[in-house]
């Protein structure tokens, strides 16, 4: 059986994830895949490694935009596809195939059957790190089609296929990615006492920053500290003079971010007087939350559960984090996750999410454009 046309493009993406801001390869196959499309009908800029797409409508009083993020992630893949990732070390495994595919099954919809407004396509680069939204939205190729509306999806491997999940409000927390670097005195492993050993004081600060949470956060608001990688040593014998965290932190409330850094810095604070050692703290990049617009987000629930082949679920707030929640800063809109049901969760090296979404989506979201723009 031929596969769905876009299908295939996933495909095809999914065998070239790059890193944020080096999407070389992808950005030219959505140039290619965009110059197939009749060129009358849309205008094309690239920004960076991304690329924004104009729709021109039939009588545009309004801009109607659909984000898509298009980097993969550093994993190595165990899917077991015969389309797995040609680039060893690095996988789409949060569905960015996925979300480009639909983006572009969705564009090629509105050219081919024009509404009143104008749309515009964002495939934006770099949401898994350093961040590409917000220097995008403060980019001149950006201002020059900023949408006055604005939607974007992410997969939900725990939903099934056909199923819609949103709400107006917070969707995703705030979040902050954490580097701490700490710097002690190395050595024989036979003289301790002549050191100081900085995977000790690696090991007391993790434990200690676990209070963080438990002691200094209201129980009614929702905050994770989370470190994901230590590092620290050369070998067995020897005591290590530098040890490095590197961490994410996720809250509901932006006073829950402030507190919970303030907290973080005053225990590393006591780390170095306890440890006689010296510690670099560097918050990396940081995303704001993702708010729906309320108005907008209950238009959407209310037009998807009168389709009758899908299911609407009002979920609840993630820890999850996407920059997405800057260009929703700027302008208003909304974020939905989109059914995937598969069996491994999102950034897990066995993601495989069910193609039938894909079909699905972008009929439905095509059908959604038509409706909010057409008069």
């Amino acid at each position: 059986m031929e596969l769905n046309r876009f299908v295939q493009i996933r495909r095809d993406l999914h065998q070239i994830p790059e890193l944020g801001f080096q999407e070389f390869k992808t950005q030219q196959y959505i140039l290619n895949y965009i110059a197939t499309l009749p060129k009358e009908r849309i205008e094309v800029q690239t920004w960076r490694t991304g690329v924004l797409v104009k729709v021109h409508g039939r009588n545009p009083e309004k801009m109607i935009g659909y984000r898509a993020d298009i980097d993969g992630l550093p994993i190595d893949e165990e899917t077991g596809y015969s389309f797995s990732s040609s680039h060893e070390g690095f996988m789409h495994a949060c569905g960015h195939d996925v979300h480009t595919s639909i983006g572009l099954g969705v564009l090629t919809e509105l050219v081919q059957n024009s509404i009143d407004d104008d749309a515009v396509f964002i495939f934006q680069p770099a949401e898994e790190g350093p961040g590409g939204a917000q220097p995008m939205i403060e980019s001149d190729e950006f201002k020059k089609w900023k949408p006055d509306v604005i939607v974007a999806l992410h997969i939900a491997p725990e939903y099934p296929v056909g199923t819609i999940a949103t709400r107006g409000g917070l969707l995703f927390a705030n979040t902050s990615e954490l580097f701490i670097d700490l710097k002690g005195k190395g050595g024989h492993a036979a003289y301790p006492h002549n050191t100081i050993d900085m995977v000790v004081a690696a090991s007391y600060l993790v434990t200690q920053m676990q209070s963080i949470i438990s002691r200094n956060i209201d129980p009614l608001d929702s905050a994770v500290i989370t470190i994901g990688k230590i590092t620290g040593g050369t070998v067995q014998n020897i005591i290590a003079e530098k040890a490095r965290l590197e961490g994410t932190i996720r809250t509901l409330s932006v006073e829950s971010m402030i507190k919970v850094k303030e907290r973080i810095e005053a225990i590393v604070q006591g780390i170095q007087a306890a440890f006689q050692c010296t510690a670099v703290i560097d918050y990396g990049s940081m995303y704001h939350q993702v708010y729906n617009h309320e108005q907008l987000t209950q238009e959407f629930m209310n037009f998807a559960s009168e389709q009758t082949d899908m299911q609407v679920i009002e979920c609840t707030e993630a820890m999850t984090g996407e920059d997405f929640g800057y260009m929703l800063r700027e302008t208003p809109g909304f974020m939905f996750w989109l059914g995937v049901e598969s069996e491994y969760g999102l950034h897990h090296a066995q993601l495989q999410p069910n193609e039938a979404a894909i079909e699905k989506a972008i009929a439905f979201l095509a059908q959604y454009m038509r409706f909010k723009g057409n008069r």
